[in-house]
């Protein structure tokens, strides 16, 4: 004799059962995913090796941000590109790159770094640029630290409980320091779309965000206003014409010693990488531009005559 068959009432109830868990395990997926990339939805930001066929390494604008961030820091302090290098692969193995207001018992920032440890105060941990500095400042003290493997180096500087984790970040810390210390030109993208979140836009915003990362001195180093009247005390030097700001670029004169287009292109990839943040529409150097919203965000030839390609980076933001 067959068993008798659910009631109606009763199928129902196992049917709504069962699309409830499929949708809980499909969030939970999702979950797991966004945590794990740091990312939501669409990456956003895309970085490639110069070489043809080279890797290439998608990220979000916020991971965008804080790399530019500490790419910059390193640079203004004179640190080379190895640096920089073993700086971001840290920061991809410790937060994804993401400024996190949690982690293993009081860890905070970028680098998860403990204030009970004399890192810092929380505010300060979690302030990328301070965070970025001092994880250089540690850095700097580790004898030879370019030519150690870069896992070594900075289990030096963090003391990690998982000191080989950070080797497998070397590739994507690679591509992503050659774009944003300027040695690899055009390589670095984002679509450009602007952060709903952010109340900073307008040029003021920029110059404010070029002295969090560079440094008021090293921007100011760039180059010099056309008139007086273009002077800003709280921010760079820079020359404002309503919604863009143009920053002369001249040879970096730290021990790094990067020539104009290197300096130039971190510059402008700086600014790409700040563009969802900073409401930025246009950069433009060295006869390239790259305009937000494109459908590839690529650099494309400008208009720009030859004598004017490598004189200044052109920031223009939407306000």
């Amino acid at each position: 004799m067959s068993a008798p068959s659910p009631s109606p009432k009763r199928r129902g109830r196992l049917l709504r059962s069962l699309a409830a868990a499929v949708v809980l395990l499909a969030v939970a997926g999702y979950v797991v995913v966004q945590y794990i990339t740091g990312g939501t939805g669409d990456p956003g930001c895309r970085v490639v090796a110069a070489r043809p066929g080279g890797k290439t390494y998608e990220f979000t604008p916020e991971q965008a941000v804080n790399a530019a961030t500490i790419a910059a820091v390193g640079t203004n302090r004179g640190m080379p590109e190895r640096a920089v290098t073993i700086a971001l692969a840290t920061a991809l193995q410790e937060s994804g790159l993401r400024n996190l207001a949690h982690g293993d018992r009081d860890s905070l920032g970028l680098f998860q770094q403990r204030p009970s440890q004399g890192w810092g105060t929380e505010a300060q941990v979690q302030d990328p640029s301070y965070a970025a500095n001092r994880f250089y400042e540690h850095l700097a003290k580790v004898r030879g630290y370019a030519d150690l493997p870069l896992t070594v180096a900075a289990q030096r500087v963090q003391r990690s409980g998982y000191p080989d984790a950070y080797a497998k970040h070397e590739p994507d810390a690679t591509v992503l320091a050659a774009a944003l210390t300027g040695r690899s030109a055009a390589t670095l993208t984002c679509t450009g779309r602007p952060d709903a979140t952010s109340v900073q836009a307008g040029p003021d915003a920029v110059r404010a965000a070029l002295v969090r990362d560079f440094g008021r001195d090293a921007v100011q180093a760039a180059g010099t206003a056309s008139s007086a009247a273009d002077q800003n005390d709280e921010g760079p030097t820079a020359v404002s014409g309503g919604r863009t700001v143009a920053l002369p670029v001249v040879r970096d004169t730290s021990s790094a010693g990067r020539s104009v287009p290197e300096r130039g292109w971190q510059l402008a990839h700086w600014a790409v990488a700040n563009s969802s943040a900073l409401h930025i529409q246009r950069v433009t150097y060295a006869g390239r531009t790259w305009v937000a919203g494109n459908s590839d965000s690529e650099w494309r030839a400008a208009g720009t005559t030859r004598a004017d390609m490598e004189k200044s980076v052109r920031i223009t933001t939407e306000q």
